[in-house]
C-alpha cells in the first residue's frame, strides 16, 4: 500500500520535471533563433505554404490515429473478451462477406479521397508561383552556394560558404570542441537577405552535383540540378524576421555535411537599406579595382583594322 500511495506522486514528480525541461530546452532554443519546430513534430512555419503542409500533415496524423484507435481497440477487445480462458472456441468455419468486403473497400477509397482533394490543392499552389516581388537565382557548388539578386536587388552577387570556425572544428584532431562553436555546421559567411512580406523566387541550378536548397521553416525543398532551372516562392510572414537555418538536402558528395544554408529575414525596408549597402560597396570596390594593362593587339589600329 505504501508503494502504490507513492506512485501517483513520483508519476507526477516526472511529468512536472519533464514539462519543465521541455519548457527550458524550448526557450533557449527560442533566445537563438526564431525555428518553430519542437523536436517532435514537423515545423509550423513561416510561411503560408508551410502552415498548410502542416496543417495537412496534421489532418493526416488524426485519421492515422483515429483508425489506429479502431483497428487495435478492435483487437485488444478481442483478445480480452474472447480467450481461451473464458472459454471461447475459435471460429474454423471462415465464411465469405460480400458485405464485409464492400465495406472495408469503401473506407478506405473515402480515406484516400478526404486526403487527396486538400493534397493535390496543395501541390498545385506549390507549383504555381504568382508573380514574385524578388527573384533570386541560387547556384549549387561543392560545397557552397550563389546567390544571384534580381529585380530591384540587381548587381548583388555572393557565395555563402560554411562559416570558418564551424569549418575549423570539424577537422580531425582539431583540438576544437564542436560544442563551443555557436550553430555549429548552420553557419555560414554570407547568408542569403531576403525581405518579410514579399512573394521571393527562387531559381534553382547547380555547377557540379546535385544539390537541394532546403529550409525547413519555410517548408519547401528543391532540387539543384546541373543542365536544369527549378523554381520554388515563399513569403515570409511579416513580424518573423529572423535567422532561419536549412542544409543541402541532397547526397552531394564528400563533405556533403558542411553545406548549411542561412537566410536573414529582415523588413522591407531594412531589405531596402542592406541593397542600398550592397550596390553601394559594390560600386566603390569597382572605382578602386586597378585597370588591366592594354593588350599590344588592342594598341595596334593595323591589327585591328586587318580583322
Amino acid at each position: 500500500m505504501r508503494v502504490t500511495s507513492r506512485a501517483p506522486a513520483r508519476a507526477g514528480a516526472l511529468i512536472a520535471a519533464a514539462t519543465a525541461w521541455l519548457g527550458s530546452a524550448a526557450a533557449h532554443a527560442g533566445s537563438e533563433s526564431p525555428n518553430t519546430s519542437n523536436g517532435l513534430n514537423l515545423p509550423y512555419g513561416v510561411t503560408g505554404l508551410a502552415h498548410s503542409i502542416y496543417d495537412l500533415h496534421m489532418e493526416c496524423f488524426w485519421i492515422c490515429v483515429g483508425i489506429a484507435v479502431v483497428v487495435f481497440g478492435a483487437m485488444i477487445y478481442s483478445l480480452i473478451a474472447f480467450r481461451h480462458s473464458k472459454g471461447a472456441i475459435p471460429d474454423k468455419t471462415m465464411l465469405h462477406s460480400t458485405k464485409v468486403e464492400i465495406i472495408w473497400t469503401i473506407i478506405p477509397v473515402v480515406i484516400l479521397v478526404v486526403v487527396a482533394i486538400p493534397a493535390a490543392e496543395l501541390i498545385i499552389k506549390l507549383e504555381d508561383a504568382p508573380p514574385p516581388d524578388l527573384s533570386i537565382r541560387v547556384t549549387g557548388y561543392q560545397w557552397k552556394w550563389q546567390y544571384q539578386y534580381m529585380d530591384a536587388a540587381e548587381g548583388i552577387d555572393f557565395f555563402s560558404t560554411l562559416k570558418q570556425d564551424s569549418n575549423f572544428a570539424r577537422e580531425l584532431h582539431s583540438g576544437i570542441d564542436p560544442a563551443s562553436i555557436p550553430n555549429y555546421l548552420l553557419e555560414v559567411d554570407h547568408p542569403l537577405v531576403i525581405p518579410s512580406g514579399t512573394k521571393v523566387r527562387l531559381l534553382l541550378t547547380s555547377d557540379d552535383v546535385i544539390h537541394a536548397w532546403y529550409v525547413p521553416d519555410f517548408g519547401l525543398k528543391r532540387s539543384a540540378i546541373p543542365g536544369f532551372i527549378n523554381e520554388l516562392w515563399f513569403e515570409v510572414d511579416p513580424g518573423k524576421e529572423g535567422i532561419y537555418r536549412g542544409q543541402c538536402a541532397a547526397l552531394c558528395g564528400r563533405d556533403h555535411a558542411f553545406m548549411p544554408i542561412v537566410v536573414d529575414v529582415r523588413t522591407p525596408d531594412e531589405f531596402k537599406k542592406w541593397v542600398d549597402q550592397q550596390k553601394a560597396a559594390s560600386k566603390q570596390a569597382a572605382a578602386v579595382e586597378p585597370q588591366p594593362p592594354p593588350t599590344a593587339r588592342a594598341e595596334s589600329p593595323v591589327a585591328g583594322a586587318g580583322r
